[in-house]
């Protein structure tokens, strides 16, 4: 049996409200395993000053029914393909954010955003997107493994959340992340709050004051 890739065309989806034609700031996020870009949408709108910026939220290529339900969700990629994937992912939300700009005259701040699954994302995003960004968002993930120091040098700052009974992100890897972004010289601010894997309002309103501090 011999194994072959073949590329094939694909629609992905994406959410997207702001002020129009103000050259808004830009703010681009990415959701975790098994969500959706709805779900990722609302929790978006918990970030005070949001309405503010122009809101995309991606929803990866990979859908699926969740459980036995009709609801549809999505995850980025799975360890098969792995490297085909993540090029895709990219190419996808290169078109996503080239489209977005063009049609609602956004400004030159980008920033990023990930939840869990999504924070790879969001990462991988930054550090080979052709337009500069302003900054990462990231919530109950971690940087990923193959990006080096030169690539991740090219975000101008992170802000990680990190709730204390997160038992997938734990405060280990929160020191590594915080290492490696040091290493590339990245400042890093670390949100820890009393949660689990989760978005909560305390996390929403330091992604807030994250975002205020990207337009300056």
């Amino acid at each position: 049996m011999i194994e072959r890739n073949i590329e094939a065309r694909v629609h992905g989806r994406y959410l997207v409200d702001g002020p129009r034609g103000a050259q808004a700031p830009l703010l681009v996020s990415f959701h975790g395993y098994a969500e959706s870009a709805d779900f990722d949408f609302a929790r978006l709108q918990e970030i005070p000053g949001v309405e503010q910026w122009v809101t995309v939220a991606v929803q990866g290529l990979h859908r699926f029914y969740r459980g036995r339900s009709n609801d549809v969700v999505a995850s980025w990629m799975t360890k098969q393909d792995r490297e085909l994937a993540m090029s895709d992912n990219v190419a996808y939300t290169t078109d996503v954010v080239q489209s977005v700009s063009k049609e609602w005259s956004t400004g030159k701040t980008l920033v990023l955003s990930g939840f869990s699954q999504g924070v790879a994302m969001a990462f991988r995003c930054a550090a080979s997107l052709k337009q500069p960004v302003s900054g990462v968002i990231a919530l109950g993930g971690d940087v990923p493994p193959e990006l080096d120091a030169d690539m991740l040098k090219r975000i101008p700052g992170v802000l990680i959340g990190h709730g204390t009974r997160d038992e997938w992100y734990t405060a280990e890897k929160v020191a590594s992340d915080k290492r490696r972004l040091a290493a590339a010289g990245v400042p890093v601010e670390v949100c820890t709050f009393e949660g689990g894997h989760e978005w909560t309002s305390e996390f929403a309103a330091a992604a807030s004051r994250f975002l205020a501090a990207c337009r300056r």
